[in-house]
């Protein structure tokens, strides 16, 4: 990253996978307060996508982005329309500027609660991930929330990550969890009524 507000205080480095931008750096400010997916988690998942998505123009939404590093991942494979939202100004800032330095223009993030951002939501993407704090109350019920608000397209695809401790296998739309040491992501589909 040259320059910017986060050059001064850089902690590490994340490296993009695949795609275009395949071997770049997502660099780290030391100050950032989450819980960075590994790499080893994240290309396993990306494994898995590359079998159920079709890459080119997917509208993705990346909530509790963090890093970005997913939205990142999916702008490097050709999805277009990617939407990050996170609750803390410094995400925000890290993942516009990152955005901005690959060129990402039909990608953006915006700061908001994410639960308030699910009733609002008025546009449909075909691909959501979550990546919520292990440790968020309201965890069980992310996946329902997602699922029944407005912003699936017909046949999206809802992935959330959790920890071991966590069961999602109970909620509506479930299909299949895959485990990455100890990072666990769970899929659904929006279930027909």
């Amino acid at each position: 990253m040259s320059g910017g507000v986060f050059h001064a205080s850089i902690a590490r480095h994340m490296r993009i996978i695949s795609g275009s931008l395949k071997g770049r750096s997502i660099e780290v400010p030391k100050n950032f307060k989450g819980r960075p997916t590994t790499d080893f988690a994240r290309e396993g998942l990306f494994n898995v996508l590359n079998n159920l998505v079709n890459w080119q123009d997917l509208k993705v939404l990346d909530l509790f982005a963090g890093t970005g590093a997913f939205s990142m991942e999916c702008f490097s494979r050709g999805a277009g329309g990617i939407l990050a939202v996170d609750i803390q100004p410094l995400h925000v800032r890290f993942i516009n500027e990152n955005f901005k330095n690959f060129n990402a223009h039909d990608a953006h993030a915006i700061r908001q609660d994410v639960f308030k951002f699910m009733k609002t939501v008025d546009e449909k993407f075909d691909l959501i991930f979550a990546d919520p704090p292990y440790d968020l109350p309201m965890l069980q019920f992310l996946p329902e929330t997602i699922l029944n608000s407005a912003a699936l397209c017909d046949g999206a695809l809802v992935v959330v990550e959790h920890g071991k401790r966590t069961d999602l296998s109970a909620s509506p739309g479930f299909f299949q969890m895959k485990t990455y040491s100890n990072v666990c992501f769970s899929f659904f589909k929006k279930v027909s009524s």
